[in-house]
């Protein structure tokens, strides 16, 4: 419902000034921070935002708007609007304006407009919330982001870095001469990794469809077309819960170059992540949460199949049912270890035992846990594979991918009789594809969210991702 006292202030100015909403442009040559940077005292200026502070003294009125680039003062005069004084002291907080004029410093020292020709754009009919100077409200920040961005500027100038972030992404990847493709969203048969899928109906076709889980075997698939290197920063989702680190709807970047192993991928990260980090502070070492990151290379490698012989005495030839009981012995899991168990407990064991002051480099899985990856030359119980992990965080995921089409069917099918969550069908395109012959190939995977986070110090997945998903409000 609309406030009844800005509603009021509706039906004054429409009465005496015309339609609030009329406006369907307004010439805005530059944003308040070009304004505020080649300020000039005497300078015709025009600017427009959000009214967000506003204070009257009889016959004049200091103000301050803001857009996603700063915000600047303005002096509201009778003498000089005449008339239109009038609309200025009807205005509300949060209402969108437009103002020509002069800039001039006050004795405070602020940089000021002041007006000669005021505009209503549009009119707010719900005020912001109490105390909005200092939204903290985490259920209204995240339910009402509009509302968090206007109420918490650092909020924008995250969101706005993100954008930055992937813009930096996409960049590296083009230098590199990789091709960005955009693959399908809707799925026959869910695959390139494991996880519940959000299955729906095409009523076109009468057949189920499932939102992608990830990209991946369509990308193997245009390896397979003649395109080397592809990638694609794309939207995936997961019919899972929600965390600080987890939302149902996410967004990675995937990369396939042909003739390269995981090794190469390895470096595709660290220079990568180098990068971003110079771009955005100037140096490789980095904060997130209170603690220091330093992002210089070489980052460590630390073999997964190591710590699981050092912790449990496990073998690389142990098979899964093997590797239950010996874990088991130690700690109380439920039947079956699914990768997500595993991942947790590579988590723990990472975080126990290696400092996270720098990234490291995951190596060494089990075969067994990586169907889709390319067995080490001298060791088959073992996948040239790993996993990124930055401050105790699981950012990114490799390997050199498997191109044998028979081994390939056989993994899939054992994967079957494993997973639960995915559907009992194989994607035979899929491996008609690979029967067509695939070169040699590395992939890789990075949660952009997650680097997000990572890059600009934020502690929760939700306060990467403009809308994430939340239980419904009660009413």
């Amino acid at each position: 419902m609309a406030d009844e006292q800005m509603l009021q202030n509706l039906e004054k100015i429409t009465a005496q000034f015309g339609n609030c909403f009329a406006e369907n442009s307004f010439a805005k040559p530059l944003f308040i921070g070009d304004i505020l940077n080649a300020f000039e005292e005497n300078k015709e200026v025009t600017a427009a935002g959000r009214l967000v502070a506003k204070r009257e003294h009889g016959k004049s009125g200091f103000a301050h708007i803001t857009d996603h680039t700063g915000k600047i003062q303005f002096y509201a005069q009778l003498n000089t609007l005449g008339d239109t004084y009038q609309l200025y002291k009807w205005l509300d907080i949060g209402d969108i304006v437009g103002i020509k004029g002069k800039l001039f410093i006050t004795r405070t020292g602020e940089k000021t407009i002041l007006v000669d020709s005021l505009k209503l754009l549009s009119k707010a009919l719900l005020p912001l919330p109490e105390k909005w100077h200092g939204l903290k409200d985490v259920e209204i920040r995240y339910r009402q982001r509009y509302v968090d961005m206007i109420a918490n500027p650092e909020v924008r100038d995250v969101f706005i870095k993100r954008t930055r972030i992937v813009s930096m992404v996409r960049n590296f990847f083009e230098r590199e001469n990789y091709l960005e493709v955009e693959t399908p969203m809707l799925h026959i048969i869910p695959g390139g990794a494991s996880g519940s899928a959000f299955k729906t109906h095409h009523n076109a076709n009468d057949m189920d469809v499932y939102m992608r889980i990830a990209p991946e075997l369509y990308l193997k698939r245009l390896l397979v077309g003649g395109l080397e290197r592809v990638y694609e920063i794309n939207r995936s989702f997961r019919n899972e819960g929600t965390s600080t680190r987890h939302n149902p709807e996410f967004t990675m970047m995937e990369a396939y170059c042909a003739y390269k192993d995981f090794n190469y991928m390895m470096d595709v990260c660290e220079r990568l992540f180098a990068e971003i980090a110079q771009k955005l502070y100037g140096t490789l070492v980095i904060e997130y949460q209170g603690q220091k990151l330093d992002l210089t290379p070489p980052w460590p490698r630390i073999s997964f199949a190591g710590l699981f012989k050092d912790e449990f005495g496990i073998e690389d030839s142990d098979n899964q049912d093997m590797v239950i009981e010996k874990i088991g012995k130690k700690l109380t899991l439920k039947q079956g270890l699914s990768r997500s168990q595993i991942l947790k407990i590579t988590e723990e064991i990472i975080e126990r035992k290696f400092p996270t002051d720098k990234p490291a480099f995951i190596t060494d899985y089990f075969t067994w846990t990586s169907p889709l990856a390319k067995q080490k030359k001298d060791n088959p119980h073992i996948v040239e594979r790993f996993e990124l992990f930055v401050a105790g965080m699981e950012v990114a995921n490799a390997y050199s991918e498997l191109n044998d089409p028979i081994e390939q069917r056989k993994r899939l099918e054992n994967q079957l009789k494993v997973e639960e969550e995915l559907p009992k069908k194989i994607d035979e395109d899929f491996l008609t594809a690979l029967l067509h012959g695939m070169p040699p190939a590395a992939g890789l995977g990075i949660g952009i969210d997650r680097l997000v986070m990572l890059m600009l110090n934020q502690p929760s997945i939700r306060d990467v991702i403009l809308f994430p998903l939340l239980k419904q409000a009660v009413e």
